[in-house]
């Protein structure tokens, strides 16, 4: 069973408190997505690790019920 917009929005936020998200069905099929997180919790941190802690907030669903996320992180 793919994973939702509104569970994926709320496993980031539990993570990023602050963080302003937008999503992207990018297929049509709650599977393959894009998100944009701004955030201030990435100030002075390199991309990967930015990509890192969005990726952290989904656990281990990462891969298996949310097949494909593609990362696009901003500061404020």
């Amino acid at each position: 069973m793919p994973m939702s917009a509104t569970e994926i929005e709320q496993r980031i936020k539990a993570a990023l408190p602050d963080a302003t998200i937008e999503l992207t069905d990018l297929a049509g099929d709650n599977d393959h997505w894009q998100v944009t997180v701004t955030s201030a919790s990435f100030t002075g941190k390199p991309r990967v690790t930015q990509h890192k802690m969005v990726f952290a907030a989904l656990g281990q669903d990462m891969g298996t019920t949310l097949h494909a996320l593609s990362v696009i992180t901003k500061t404020p």
